[in-house]
């Protein structure tokens, strides 16, 4: 048995696990998303963490709230991508980052490694 509570979702893995389900067609455009409330007791966070997640989502042109009735994805505004597509693309971009990330950080390493067996280099400031 895990003695370890499981962690919460954070606003922005919240946003990202529903423009996922967009770019999935889960959502599609005109689809009312999961109202706050309940959204927020489902996953064991608060209210305001699903809604920072909703605005996040706004943000990107993804859905558009509209009061009193709930936040819906967008339709497509013709001559611009929709809601799905966008979706994806933002995904997609987000899966590059973390590869160019990974990429850096591994970069960074290496010349790391290099410095230590060269030794201090002349001019370079704490040499």
């Amino acid at each position: 048995m895990d003695s370890q509570p499981k962690r919460k979702p954070n606003a922005r893995e919240i946003a990202a696990r529903i423009r996922d389900e967009i770019a999935a067609g889960t959502f599609g455009p005109g689809d009312r998303l999961p109202g706050g409330r309940a959204y927020a007791k489902k996953l064991g966070v608060s209210l305001m963490t699903v809604q920072n997640a909703y605005v996040q989502l706004r943000d990107e042109g993804l859905v558009e709230g509209v009061s009193g009735s709930g936040t819906y994805v967008r339709d497509a505004i013709p001559g611009e991508q929709g809601p799905r597509e966008a979706a994806q693309r933002l995904t997609d971009l987000q899966a590059e980052v973390a590869r160019v990330s990974a990429e850096l950080a591994g970069l960074v390493e290496r010349v790391e490694q290099l410095e230590a067996a060269v030794g201090p280099v002349k001019g370079k400031p704490g040499a």
